[in-house]
């Protein structure tokens, strides 16, 4: 039978509408102010949310919802002013290693949660936050290579007996080692070669040394500054893990730069401490009995004074994955995995040191203001950075360490504290902030609100346009177009969750002419199958199937634009191309089917004479 759905068509359709309306319900509840208390080098305990609650109950602050889960303390407040206090309370009632960040909270009922629906992230210029660009020194990530290198090369000629009459590092790139003979250089150079096969190799003679000249070529380098890059970047993303911050953007841009984006983060302050914090890890040898004061650095461990040998074994880039976890008695460890060259150096070193004490420190980069001096001599406030030094592992080696190896004899929080501090800590080389903005959340809702406004209006705009000119056809097409935007919101809601940008409600506002423009070829070609003498039944049908192919075509080539806007662009770019990409897909499946669908419940199975589409002299055709 012409214009007629089976049940199960019926069903599904129905079926797909409820869901989307399910899922775009949670993007009505408005968010709640909230403070996140996260600890740098732990987890948040019960003793926290105790510390926290009574703080904010000295200050007479009303709050609710406290609770702790993976992301650290939450705590809820009703107004902004009571927020702002409430950071002030926690701040004085916790130390410098707790991260207490501004930030908003859902308030998405828990069965709506329990089903995986969720709240819409909204982008920087929508909810307001911080925008970063941050500059990598690559040069002092190719020095701390070499350095790296450096230290390496010393262990090697120590372990093969071979003597050398001094390593010196005269530039970021180049490496010099003095021979006292030319055997000895030839031998170096052997057992060094196959260690080492980033650098060339070139002999030189300067007075009565024989030089061994090693150098990093430019295709080593590139790689070093393109892997500093990515490391930088993983980083980033990790530590803004610890502001709670939803949907954050952290990509490259050009060849040393970073764009950090923050939707919702209302302390740039503390977001700027965060970022900014310059950590490496380095892997040490305990310094032996007898050495010389000026081989080691004493450092405190519990309560334990610990000498710790200069020679670095390993640097944290050369970790690729750690985790925290219990051996086969049930005690704590800490599993780490090396990369190939890692492996390499530290199966080297540790293979003749079985028995001795290995110490990983954690050095940290800071930075504090001070009075300076510009150019013209006026007093200027200028960052100071400097170093801190921490021992957080002294354990045993039992054996030749590889690629994969284990830290045993810690508490279950060490190991925790440990595997927290070596997967998110260390930045592969120093980074400053060359650029720096903030949107307030006043501003971000203002944008919003205009946004919706446009969405509203074209909206209404095209449903007067259809029922004005369709009728009871045009109703059907609105009908659907109210569908369309209930399943990008719960696409992009829940679904497939994405950031809606402002460039992304423009993206929606083109999708709504877009859903009732297939509309309008398809009622457009029934009117013209009427015209032609055919009865309203085999217009409805023949109007459908014959605009789809077009429907089709037309919506296709958009969607592949879309696709290479997507693939090429970047921030607001790919904000329009996704909601492009998801209301192409939407459009066609409410235009074709949906519409469909309500046709055929209006005039499927009737003997219809005329049908309401428009026009007058076109429409009077029977059956």
């Amino acid at each position: 039978m012409l214009n007629k759905y089976p049940m199960w068509k019926n069903l599904l359709v129905l079926l797909i509408v409820l869901l989307g309306f399910i899922y775009a319900i949670p993007n009505l509840y408005p968010d709640d102010e909230a403070i996140q208390v996260n600890n740098e080098f732990g987890l948040i305990t019960d003793a926290d949310l105790e510390r926290a609650t009574t703080a904010l109950e000295a200050a007479q602050l009303n709050f609710f919802g406290a609770n702790i889960d993976e992301n650290g303390l939450l705590l809820r407040f009703s107004s902004v002013e009571e927020q702002l206090r409430g950071k002030t309370a926690l701040e004085n009632a916790f130390g410098q290693n707790y991260i207490i960040a501004l930030n908003l909270a859902p308030t998405t009922p828990s069965w709506l949660q329990a089903i995986g629906a969720g709240k819409m992230n909204l982008g920087l210029d929508l909810q307001g936050g911080v925008h970063f660009l941050m500059e990598v020194d690559m040069a002092s990530a190719v020095e701390r290579r070499m350095r790296d290198n450096l230290s390496n090369i010393r262990t090697i000629l120590r372990e093969e007996r071979i003597r050398s009459r001094g390593l010196t590092l005269n530039t970021s790139t180049h490496l010099q080692a003095r021979f006292a003979s030319a055997s000895d250089r030839s031998k170096a150079r052997s057992s060094l070669v196959t260690n080492f096969p980033d650098l060339q190799f070139q002999n030189n003679e300067q007075g009565d040394f024989f030089i061994l000249d090693l150098r990093l070529p430019d295709e080593a380098i590139i790689q070093i500054q393109r892997d500093t890059l990515a490391a930088n970047r993983t980083t980033l993303l990790n530590r803004v893990d610890a502001l709670g911050v939803s949907e954050p953007t952290v990509q490259q841009q050009g060849a040393d730069r970073i764009v950090v984006e923050l939707p919702g983060v209302q302390d740039p302050a503390q977001a700027i401490r965060i970022l900014q914090r310059i950590a490496t890890l380095e892997f040490h040898l305990e310094a032996g009995l007898g050495a010389s004061s000026l081989s080691y650095e004493v450092f405190d461990y519990l309560g334990q004074q610990i000498s710790v040998d200069n020679d670095v074994i390993l640097q944290g880039d050369r970790i690729s994955n750690v985790r925290s976890s219990l051996d086969q008695n049930g005690l704590p460890q800490v599993q780490i995995s090396l990369d190939a060259q890692g492996g390499n150096q530290l199966n080297r070193v540790t293979r003749d040191n079985v028995g001795r004490l290995m110490d990983i420190l954690l050095i940290e980069t800071k930075s504090r203001n001070i009075e300076g001096l510009d150019e013209s001599g006026s007093p200027v406030e200028q960052v100071e950075f400097y170093e801190e030094k921490r021992l957080i592992s002294h354990a045993r080696i039992n054996s030749a360490l590889g690629r994969q190896f284990v830290i045993t004899g810690l508490t279950t929080r060490e190991a925790n504290d440990l595997s927290l501090l070596i997967s998110s800590g260390s930045l592969a080389a120093p980074m400053t902030i060359v650029e720096q903005s903030v949107i307030g959340p006043s501003m971000g809702q203002d944008n919003l609100n205009k946004g919706l406004l446009g969405v509203q209006v074209a909206a209404f705009a095209v449903i007067l346009f259809m029922i004005g000119y369709y009728r009871i056809f045009g109703l059907a097409a609105n009908l659907a177009l109210v569908m369309n935007i209930l399943l990008i919101f719960a696409i992009m809601s829940s679904i497939i969750p994405a950031t809606l940008t402002l460039p992304g409600i423009v993206g929606i506002v083109l999708t709504v002419g877009m859903a009732v423009d297939a509309n309008v070829l398809i009622f457009t070609r029934v009117r013209e199958e009427i015209a032609d003498g055919s009865p309203p039944q085999r217009a409805i049908d023949s109007g459908y199937d014959r605009a789809f192919t077009t429907i089709l075509d037309a919506n296709l080539t958009t969607f592949l634009v879309a696709m290479v806007l997507f693939a090429i662009g970047s921030g607001p770019v790919k904000g329009f191309a996704i909601t492009l990409m998801i209301g192409i897909i939407t459009s066609v499946f409410t235009a074709v089917v949906g519409t469909r669908a309500l046709v055929n419940i209006i005039y499927g199975g009737r003997n219809v004479k005329r049908l309401s589409i428009g026009g007058v002299s076109t429409l009077s055709a029977e059956q």
